[in-house]
């Protein structure tokens, strides 16, 4: 098994505390969660987005909250690992403020591309995979070689990749398995594919605003010339 475990650092600029906040608040969400027992179906049902629902005209405060549920351990820690690696340098660049926006309005896109692709669908979704897809696709625009560190669990080794290698690799597979799933059907519980292509696609556009806006904006930590 290969994951990130961290990348090229940004030196100086913004400190990441609205992405470290969101980490911690996922893991306590999910604690809160996990300690409901029995009741954590009806929680996620409650406050998960439900495509048919929203459809309808219901629960739209459900595009926020889903982000902040996840459906297991595995599913938070890989979550939050990405989060970890990709958030802080967004931040780094743009500021706490407009991180905080941009992670919102990426995960609002996600939750609503899913929802698009799934109108009758009465399985909830949650995670934070479609807000951190968009801050992966902002990553790709503003960092495309920035180094990302895998770790290659099985060996105990770890090698270094450009992220426009990494994130390109991700995106495409996102891509093959989104179409793939307009096959299926749509009360089978499985991965927001199109949660994660919705939200790729609105950081992509914020990456191109946010790299033209930054000399605007007179951050304080420049990208080094070998990152882009």
């Amino acid at each position: 098994m290969i994951f990130p475990i961290g990348d090229t650092q940004v030196r100086g600029g913004y400190k990441p505390y609205v992405s470290y906040t969101f980490i911690v608040i996922n893991v306590l969400v999910f604690l809160y969660e996990y300690n409901l027992g029995t009741m954590a179906n009806q929680f996620i049902n409650t406050y998960g987005t439900i495509p048919q629902e929203i459809t309808n005209g219901q629960d739209y405060f459900t595009l926020f909250t889903s982000m902040f549920l996840h459906g297991g351990w595995m599913h938070l820690i890989g979550n939050m690992l990405f989060l970890w690696v990709f958030a802080d340098n967004i931040e780094a660049k743009i500021g706490s403020s407009r991180f905080l926006l941009f992670y919102l309005i990426g995960g609002l896109a996600a939750s609503l591309a899913h929802v698009g692709f799934n109108l009758e669908s009465t399985i909830p979704s949650v995670g934070a995979s479609g807000a951190i897809a968009a801050v992966m696709g902002a990553y790709l625009v503003m960092f495309p070689k920035s180094k990302i560190k895998m770790l290659v669990i099985i060996l105990f080794r770890s090698f270094h990749i450009p992220a426009f290698l990494f994130l390109g690799l991700w995106i495409g597979q996102q891509l093959l398995a989104g179409f793939g799933s307009l096959a299926e059907t749509k009360d089978t519980p499985g991965v927001a594919w199109w949660a994660h292509i919705g939200g790729f696609a609105a950081g992509l556009i914020a990456g191109f605003y946010f790299k033209k806006a930054m000399d605007r904006w007179h951050p304080n930590a420049a990208i080094p010339k070998d990152y882009v």
